[in-house]
C-alpha cells in the first residue's frame, strides 16, 4: 500500500511539480503556525505555584505578611553608641538638619514595632549601597545594624530572627518592587499583605503611585508614615511635590530624571538579581512604560 502511494506521489509530481511543491509549502506553513501559537500559549500561562506543604523548600515560608522599612541613609560611625547622632550618618546636604537621624531610627523602630504585633509578618529592610563616600555600605544593612543595636527595642526575642534585609533598591519604587521579589525568594509565596513605613509626607507616593504601577489591592496595601524633621518639613513637602510629578510621567523610573537618579545611586555597580527568586513576575521588572503593566501578577 505504501509502495501505490509512492507511485502515485511520484507520478503526480511529473504531471505537477509546481503544484505538489505549493501544497508542500502550504502544509509547512500551517504547521509552523501552530506550533508557534501554541507555544505562545504556553509562555503566557501564569508560572505562578503557591507553596506547597514542605515547609524545608523556604527558609521562611510560614510568613504572610510583609513589612518594608524604606531606608534613606547609610550609617558610617564605627560605634553603634550614637545612632540618632548627625555625624554617624551619611547625609546628603538636604538632610543635614537637627533631628534628622532620630527620625532614621524611628523607622526602624516603627517597623519592628508593626512586625512584634503580627507573627505572620516578614521585615524587610530595603535600601542598596548608595553613597560613594559611605563606602559599599547599604542602607539596609545600616538599619537592621541599628536595631541590633538597640536591641530590637525590646523585640530581639520575637522580631530579630525574622528581620532580613533587601540591599538593591535605589529609590522608593524599587524599595517596594524588590522588596516584594526578596519576600517571594525567602518565602515561596508572594505577600498576602504589604505595609510600608517611610516618612510621613510620601504616603501618597506608595499607596497611590507605586502600589497602582505594581497593582497590588489597595485593601491590602498600608502605610505607616513618620514624622520629619520640623524644621526640614518645608523643604521636605517640596521637594515630595517633584518627586511625586516625575513618578505620575514615568510611573516605573525607567526614563528621565529618574532613571539618572538611580544611576547615580548605584557608584560601586552592583549587579542586581532580581527577578532571579520571583520568576512569575519577570514581564513586570522589564516593563518600562506610562500606563500600569497589563500583564499577569499573581496578586492582582
Amino acid at each position: 500500500m505504501i509502495k501505490s502511494i509512492g507511485n502515485r506521489f511520484n507520478h503526480y509530481y511529473k504531471l505537477h511539480p509546481l503544484v505538489l511543491i505549493l501544497v508542500c509549502l502550504s502544509i509547512g506553513i500551517t504547521v509552523l503556525i501552530v506550533l508557534s501559537i501554541s507555544e505562545g500559549q504556553f509562555k503566557m500561562m501564569p508560572t505562578y505555584r503557591k507553596l506547597d506543604g514542605n515547609v524545608d523548600s523556604y527558609p521562611f515560608a510560614r510568613f504572610r505578611n510583609l513589612v518594608m522599612v524604606a531606608g534613606h541613609s547609610v550609617y558610617t560611625s564605627s560605634s553603634c553608641e550614637k545612632v540618632d547622632k548627625e555625624d554617624s550618618w551619611y547625609l546628603e546636604p538636604y538632610q543635614k538638619h537637627p533631628g534628622q537621624a532620630a527620625t532614621f531610627v524611628t523607622h526602624i523602630h516603627k517597623g519592628v514595632e508593626i512586625a512584634a504585633n503580627d507573627d505572620e509578618a516578614l521585615l524587610l529592610f530595603s535600601g542598596g549601597e548608595t553613597r560613594k563616600d559611605a563606602g559599599p555600605r547599604s542602607e539596609a544593612q545600616s538599619y537592621w545594624i541599628v536595631a541590633e543595636s538597640k536591641q530590637w527595642f525590646g523585640e530581639r526575642d520575637s522580631v530579630r530572627s525574622r528581620a532580613l534585609t533587601e540591599e538593591h533598591a535605589r529609590d522608593s519604587f524599587e524599595n517596594l518592587l524588590f522588596s516584594v521579589c526578596r519576600f517571594r525568594e525567602l518565602t515561596g509565596a508572594y505577600p498576602q499583605n504589604i505595609t510600608v513605613v517611610g516618612y510621613d509626607f510620601k504616603e501618597e507616593r506608595f499607596v497611590h503611585l507605586h502600589r497602582s504601577a505594581i497593582r497590588f489591592p489597595e485593601s491590602r496595601f498600608f502605610y505607616s508614615g513618620t514624622s520629619s524633621t520640623q524644621n526640614s518639613r518645608e523643604a521636605a513637602l517640596k521637594g515630595e511635590a517633584l518627586v511625586r510629578t516625575q513618578f505620575q510621567e514615568d510611573p516605573y523610573g525607567c526614563m528621565g530624571s529618574l532613571w539618572r537618579k538611580r544611576l547615580g545611586r548605584d557608584p560601586f555597580h552592583r549587579s542586581i538579581p532580581y527577578p532571579n527568586g520571583c520568576p512569575e513576575i519577570e514581564g513586570l521588572f522589564r516593563y518600562c512604560g506610562t500606563v500600569p503593566y497589563p500583564g499577569f501578577l499573581p496578586w492582582a
